[in-house]
C-alpha cells in the first residue's frame, strides 16, 4: 500500500465522519409532504435514523476496509460501487436527522474505526470471506431496516420512503456479492455479527 493510498483513504473517512454527504440520486424523499408528529413520535423516528446514519457509516468504513485488502480487481471495484451508494444513504439520514430537529451520533468515529478494522480482517481472509461477510451484513441490515418500517409511524412517509429505499439497495448489495462468490460464514460469525450490530443500535439511539 502506497503512502498516496493510505493519503487517500484517510481522507475518505475524515469526509465520511464530518462532512455533508451528497446524493446523486433523488432523495427518495423529493416531494413527500412533512407529517404531524406527537414529540414521542418525533423522538422516536429520530432514533431509528440517527441508527441508520451510523449503520452508514460503518458501511463505509467496512467497504473501505474490504476493498483495501480485497484480491480480485472485479471484487474491489464492486465494493466501491456499493459503497457509493452507501454515501447516498448518508445524506438522505443526515438530512432527515436534521428535519426531525437532532444530530447524528456523537460516537461516529468509535464505530467507524471498528467496521474500518473488521473490513480490512474481512478482506485479508480471501475474496470468497469477504464477500461472504458483505453478503451476511447487507442480509442483516436488510432485516434491521425492516423493523424500522414496522416502528416508524405510519404517517411519517418521509423518513419510510427513505428507510424503504435504503432496505432496497443493501438486500441489492447482498444479491451481487452471493453471484460473485460469496462463502456462507459460519454461525458464530453471524451471531457475533448480529450482537456487535445490537450494540450499535443500542449506543446510538440517544447518543
Amino acid at each position: 500500500m502506497t503512502f498516496d493510498t493510505l493519503i487517500t483513504e484517510f481522507d475518505k473517512g475524515l469526509r465520511t465522519l464530518f462532512a455533508q454527504a451528497h446524493s446523486q440520486r433523488a432523495h427518495p424523499d423529493a416531494g413527500v409532504a412533512d407529517a404531524e408528529l406527537s414529540p414521542a413520535e418525533k423522538r422516536h423516528a429520530l432514533g431509528l435514523m440517527r441508527v441508520n446514519h451510523c449503520g452508514e457509516i460503518c458501511a463505509q468504513a467496512l467497504y473501505q476496509g474490504q476493498a483495501l485488502t480485497a484480491r480480485d480487481e472485479a471484487a474491489r471495484d464492486k465494493l466501491r460501487e456499493a459503497a457509493q451508494e452507501e454515501v447516498e444513504h448518508l445524506a438522505w439520514t443526515e438530512r432527515r436527522i436534521r428535519e426531525l430537529g437532532g444530530r447524528p451520533t456523537l460516537l461516529g468515529p468509535l464505530w467507524y474505526t471498528g467496521s474500518l478494522a473488521i473490513g480490512i480482517t474481512a478482506g485479508v481472509l480471501g475474496d470468497k470471506w469477504n464477500l461472504g461477510f458483505l453478503e451476511e451484513t447487507e442480509h442483516q441490515v436488510g432485516a434491521h431496516l425492516d423493523s424500522h418500517l414496522r416502528q416508524l409511524p405510519e404517517q411519517d412517509a418521509k423518513s419510510r420512503a427513505i428507510v424503504q429505499q435504503m432496505r432496497d439497495d443493501e438486500l441489492r448489495h447482498a444479491d451481487m456479492a452471493h453471484n460473485f462468490g460469496a462463502a456462507s460464514l459460519p454461525k458464530p460469525i453471524k451471531r457475533l455479527m448480529t450482537l456487535s450490530a445490537k450494540a450499535m443500535t443500542a449506543s446510538t439511539y440517544r447518543l
